[in-house]
């Protein structure tokens, strides 16, 4: 990988970071599932109009466009709504490593590594470490609504993949065509149709600017540039650094709300982290061998 399009990478990982603050500072002016509904309208319109839709069945763009508008990124940033800090909502995203395994073993037929399972035990012990400490700054709620989170990202990978889709991008548009109408459905459920015209009524400049910025720059964008690496370089150079985002999440949290860890929570942080890097090595290495396979066969 070229020194620019690894500085490229650090400075993707650090917008994906950052843009848990950004979450925060919405859900701190207006209604967490409104606030993903605006996300998700300004990333779909007017592009939508101008990328093709992909060729795949229907029911694969709405159950993707429901499980990661609504079930990701609705529970995610309703998570940070109900107390959880930016970045601990970042870091525990990472569960899903729990939740992939088990869709990997069950739905998939994938084989259960030993470094899978190891990772996961290390994630679960820092979930563990989480929970028992108890602090004030970990909510149950906003707890249960990250993990649930979690599983529905690893719901989405399971979707990509039976989809077969190439066009990623255009993919990830059409999906997203299907987020905001049960997101603003679900705002009306929760919170009732006073509170949400109330909300819509007294939308300002922050609200603004954290929807554009989690449309823009960190989905548009950031999925454009990610697709791109992807597909320049093999997974075992690309993915490693998707670990650096809940390390800048927690500084963005630190540096913009005054969020801290305490010694508890930065060991599990750590042991989080380590869990996730453990998960994925196995998998990588599988990959960088295939691509080696697939290189030799070509030349012949």
């Amino acid at each position: 990988m070229t020194r620019q399009d690894s500085l490229l990478l650090v400075l993707l990982m650090a917008l994906w970071g950052f843009n848990f603050s950004v979450i925060k500072l919405g859900v701190n002016n207006f209604d967490p599932f409104l606030l993903t509904a605006l996300r998700f309208t300004l990333a779909v319109l007017p592009l939508i109009f101008f990328v093709k839709r992909p060729n795949v069945p229907w029911r694969y763009l709405i159950t993707y466009g429901i499980t990661f508008g609504v079930g990701v990124w609705g529970l995610t940033t309703l998570s940070v709504g109900a107390g959880l800090t930016s970045g601990l909502a970042s870091l525990l995203l990472d569960m899903s490593v729990i939740s992939s395994l088990l869709v990997g073993r069950y739905l998939l037929k994938e084989q259960v590594t030993v470094g899978k399972v190891l990772g996961s035990v290390l994630a679960l012990i820092g979930l563990g470490l989480i929970i028992w400490n108890q602090d004030g700054t970990v909510t149950p709620l906003g707890l249960a609504l990250v993990l649930s989170a979690s599983v529905f990202w690893s719901i989405n990978g399971l979707i990509v993949k039976r989809s077969g889709t190439r066009a990623v991008f255009a993919f990830n548009i059409w999906g997203m065509a299907f987020a905001p109408i049960p997101l603003f459905v679900l705002a009306l459920i929760v919170s009732g149709p006073s509170s949400v015209m109330q909300s819509i009524a007294e939308i300002n400049g922050s609200v603004l600017f954290s929807a554009a910025f989690q449309a823009y720059p960190t989905t548009l964008l950031g999925y454009w540039l990610w697709n791109k690496m992807i597909v320049k370089y093999s997974v075992s150079d690309v993915a490693p650094m998707t670990l650096l985002v809940p390390v800048f999440a927690m500084i963005g949290g630190y540096l913009f709300f005054d969020e801290s860890l305490d010694a508890v929570q930065a060991t599990a942080a750590v042991v989080i982290l380590l869990g996730v890097a453990i998960s994925e090595m196995k998998l990588l290495r599988v990959k960088q061998a295939t691509d080696i396979r697939l290189k030799k066969v070509s030349t012949l």
